[in-house]
């Protein structure tokens, strides 16, 4: 700040502003994110700056301004957000949205500077705001007279800013020209959790409520269990959201209906808490590893999905720290030392002394009202609504399913076929009855049972140990939605049953793959009875159904004898959008990118789950072929494996006779994921088995991609000699056999073993002529491995620039189309170029950032290890090791996508002072120690 400016004192406002999401910006805009910079700077500076307002801090996107008048400050504002707002950017991509916070407070200047609270206060208003908003205290909203033409201030209530104990009152200002719609202030009152966001109103049980939260409060291991559609999931999801700020390590809800293998339950609460696998260590040990010193409650829901393996966690966090404690829902308790089993009544049929309607009838008069438009039932049909309720005994989803009925029905008439059997609820169906299914008949008993059973009346533990089976165990939910399923035309009946083999939400077009039919009719009975959910979004409806009525409809479909058909379809499903991942709009191959395999894998383990078990292994393999790459690229090497062993079961107990050329490709996926989970011996046994296979089928091609791998095992078990003979031999034989881009794989490892040794010029001169190559296949185009290698190579030379520009493009490419494991060796080599470069922070910070990433997707260090060591410890010389593991520490708690967005930002080395090539006389020599960018690419193309 130049010391003419004239600081004011006594009642000053301060003025905060910066860019929202700044780094990703600059990721996005890349060499183009240094103009929009300087372009918002001029617009700030022009209404900002421009004003009666000093300007006392410009760093990178932020200023800081002080004004002796608020009202003057607050109009400032006002006139740089329009001036943003309208000003012509590059692309609407490239706007800046920048946050403003304003506070007023009494201060005094000191050589210059302010040395004050009010300062801090007015740091901390700002970053409350979000990008395009505008924050004042409600000191400045005091000060702030009169406001600009037309403006007025929003008070948005009390917030605890982060640092200060009491609370502030926040205004934001509206004006035309400005957006008014924004989430809530980012202050200290956000609590950690990720309790789902509930879209209907809790009704009644103030009661149930009271007495489940002492027990919460007084017990580390709660369970609440009950039948299906008793309410479990919202009531413990009520209580918890109450608990949120008693748990200052967050509360934390994992659904365990969505895990299918009770190997991974303990994957599904790691992922919530934002943990990833180690390597070498099984995910238990470092999930109880990282809740032993918290305070935290984790909410486990439908455990009876997976109830030994849940038990199994929960044992061992609660035995690994006395700070967590677990509230479980459940149809069945766990039996373990310290449980207290909390049985959940239904909803009360009769009114509480001093009010006029029981629970019950309250959560049906407003269900109804919603299902209605908002018009509430008609008094006249209070006694039938009462009556409604008396028949479901007050379970909940029974209510709301009734409800759902009350769209087409009067009370009246709901009320009269509740009278009758369940097998007459077909009356005025435009369709005929269906045949009913074998071992069904619907009368009166089955609303006995869902009575008894909603009261509690449940048969004694050594009776339940006798004859417990699935169709016992859910008898009120079956119950219940029996009551809806049989209003169904056989249409829409097969299609709930058929939409039970998908895990997840399904788009229409999804639908009508499935269904062969237009799925449109049925699909709007089906929502309209509410046993489906349709979600709009800006592209397009999803449809699910409630895991309650996804499992009575799976059952269904075993029933009618129509799995085998329904889950072959869904395979064969699976088989197409992996396919349709490859392709682009017109139907041509793109380059492969796994973030469009990330929406399916939930549907893709579903498919692989049923070729393991009931299906074809052929179509398994080939669904674990689709997702190689995704699965090593995430971390999932794991996983892989076990499916791949569950597929080999499958295949000993059928007997299915698998084509060579197939098997040779399972084994040979099965390798690679073999060495990327550190199991050596394994990948080097596969590799073999894949190779035997590939020559028993004649594909030249296969057997070159299978041959290029030949040298992973060895590279992984310290063979490199063995490993470059087997790469240039496998090489040469593919150039022979006219396959040359099927052993890329070789042609890569063989790089790097050059590398490795010291032998740059060939390696360049091998990457050059493999450049083409991989330009045309488009599942290799997007790792960019020839970039990352050259870049490699460029380090070794000593030539800077020509490294940056490639390990950059890598970077790039491999963050934009998810190949993150890949990404993370990158970030490494970049950290090598930083520090090469003098940038020892910065390099400190990615090596640091790309080894916590190794290590959430337990990714062993490869060739590379010992490079990326040597280059460490030779930064930890020369930064010391106080201010290195400073760095190194700030790195490790960037996620992959900040440590990219780092390493995209580092500044060319052509940009530098010291550049060889804006030099003048007497500037820094040329760099030494290998050829420039022009003799390699002249090398590359040769």
């Amino acid at each position: 700040m130049s010391p003419r400016i004239h600081l004011p004192s006594g009642w000053v406002t301060f003025v905060f502003t910066d860019i929202e999401g700044s780094t990703r910006l600059a990721q996005l805009l890349g060499s183009g994110y240094r103009p929009v910079l300087w372009e918002h700077r001029r617009l700030l500076r022009d209404t900002l700056a421009g004003t009666d307002g000093a300007e006392l801090l410009t760093e990178g996107d932020s200023f800081f301004l002080a004004f002796p008048d608020a009202a003057a400050a607050l109009t400032a504002c006002l006139s740089a957000q329009r001036a943003l707002s309208t000003h012509d950017w590059p692309t609407p991509e490239a706007t800046p949205r920048v946050r403003m916070g304003l506070h007023t407070g009494y201060a005094e200047p000191r050589d210059g500077e302010y040395a004050s609270p009010e300062v801090h206060r007015a740091a901390r208003v700002a970053a409350a705001a979000h990008g395009g908003q505008v924050l004042c205290s409600a000191s400045t909203a005091r000060h702030a007279e009169p406001l600009p033409s037309g403006a007025s201030l929003l008070d948005l209530g009390l917030h605890r800013l982060r640092g200060f104990d009491d609370r502030e009152r926040l205004f934001q200002l509206v004006a035309p020209g400005l957006e008014r719609q924004f989430p809530r202030p980012r202050t200290a009152d956000a609590v950690a959790h990720n309790l789902p966001t509930q879209v209907t109103s809790f009704i009644g049980r103030e009661t149930e409520r009271a007495e489940l939260d002492l027990l919460v409060r007084r017990h580390r291991l709660v369970t609440v269990l009950g039948a299906g559609g008793a309410g479990k999931t919202r009531m413990a999801v009520e209580l918890a959201a109450g608990m949120v700020e008693a748990y200052p390590d967050g509360v934390w809800f994992v659904d365990i209906a969505t895990v299918t293998d009770p190997g991974l339950v303990a994957f599904a609460v790691a992922a919530v808490l934002g943990l990833r696998p180690e390597p070498g260590r099984p995910m238990l040990d470092t999930l109880v590893e990282y809740a032993a010193a918290r305070r935290m409650l984790v909410v486990l829901d439908t455990c009876d999905a997976q109830p030994a393996a849940c038990a199994e966690v929960i044992s061992r966090l609660l035995a690994g720290g006395g700070g967590v404690r677990v509230l479980a829902t459940s149809r069945e308790s766990f039996g373990l030392p310290g449980e207290v089993v909390w049985r959940i009544p239904p909803l009360s049929v009769d009114p509480q002394p001093g009010r006029t309607e029981s629970d019950a009838v309250a959560l049906l008069l407003d269900r109804t009202a919603a299902a209605r438009g908002g018009r509430p039932p008609d008094w006249a049909e209070a006694g039938d609504l009462r009556r409604v309720v008396q028949r479901l005994d007050g379970l909940p989803l029974a209510i709301e399913l009734a409800a759902a009925r009350l769209r087409v029905l009067s009370a009246g008439q709901l009320a009269a076929r509740l009278d009758d059997v369940l097998g007459t609820l077909d009356a005025g169906r435009a369709e005929p009855e269906p045949p009913a299914e074998r071992g069904w008949t619907g009368n009166q008993q089955d609303t006995v049972d869902l009575v008894a059973a909603a009261a509690g009346k449940v048969p004694s533990p050594a009776h339940r140990a006798v004859q417990r089976s699935a169709s016992e165990r859910h008898l009120t939910m079956q119950a219940t939605v029996t009551w809806s399923y049989r209003t169904l035309g056989p249409r829409a009946s097969r299609l709930l049953r058929w939409l039970a083999v998908f895990a997840g939400p399904v788009e229409l077009s999804t639908v009508e793959w499935l269904f062969h039919d237009d799925p449109l009719d049925p699909l709007s009975v089906l929502v309209d009875k509410s046993m489906v959910l349709a979600e709009p979004h800006a592209s397009g409806s999803t449809y699910r159904m409630l895991d309650p009525i996804r499992a009575y409809a799976a059952r269904r479909l075993v029933e009618t004898g129509e799995e085998q058909a329904a889950r072959d379809r869904h395979v064969a499903w699976s088989a197409h959008a992996l396919e349709q991942a490859h392709l682009g709009p017109d139907g041509r191959p793109v380059t492969l990118s796994l973030y469009a395999l990330d929406p399916l894998a939930g549907e893709l383990r579903a498919a692989l789950r049923w070729c393991a078990t009931g299906g074809s292994a052929r179509a398994g393999l080939r669904l674990a072929g689709g997702l190689d790459q995704w699965w090593r690229e995430r971390g999932l090497s794991r996983e892989a494996r076990l499916w791949l062993f569950r597929l080999y079961g499958r295949i000993a107990e059928t007997g299915e006779v698998i084509p060579e050329a197939e098997l040779a490709a399972a084994y040979h996926s099965h390798s690679l994921h073999a060495g990327a989970d550190g199991e050596f011996a394994e990948e080097l046994r596969y590799s073999q088995r894949a190779e035997a296979a590939a020559r028993q089928a004649g594909d030249a091609g296969l057997l070159a991609r299978v041959l290029a791998g030949r040298a992973a095992p060895l590279i992984d078990m310290g063979q490199f000699a063995e490993a470059e003979r087997v790469c240039r031999e496998v090489i040469d034989w593919a150039e022979e056999q006219q396959v040359t881009g099927d052993a890329l794989f070789a042609v890569y490892n063989l790089a790097e073993l050059l590398w490795r040794r010291g032998a740059l010029d060939e390696a360049a001169e091998l990457l050059g002529a493999a450049r083409p190559v991989e330009a045309v296949r488009p599942v290799e185009r997007g790792r960019r491995s020839v970039d990352m290698l050259l870049g490699m190579v460029a380090l070794a030379r000593g030539d800077l620039v020509a490294a940056h520009e490639h390990l950059l493009a890598a970077l790039r490419s491999r963050m934009s189309h998810g190949y993150h494991g890949r990404a993370c060796d990158t970030v490494n080599a970049v950290a090598v170029r930083c520090a090469a470069g003098g940038e020892l922070g910065t390099a400190a910070r990615l090596f640091g950032a790309a080894q916590a990433t190794r290590a959430q997707l337990r990714a062993t260090p490869g060739i590379y290890g010992t490079y990326w060591l040597e280059r460490q410890a030779e930064l930890r010389r020369v930064l010391g090791d106080a201010a290195f593991d400073a760095a190194y520490g700030e790195g490790g708690e960037l996620g992959l996508e900040e440590a990219a967005a780092l390493a995209l930002a580092v500044e060319h080395p052509d940009l530098g002072a010291d550049s060889i090539r804006f030099g003048t006389a007497g500037a820094a020599a040329p760099r030494q120690g290998g050829p420039g960018r022009q003799e390699l690419d002249r090398r590359e193309r040769a």
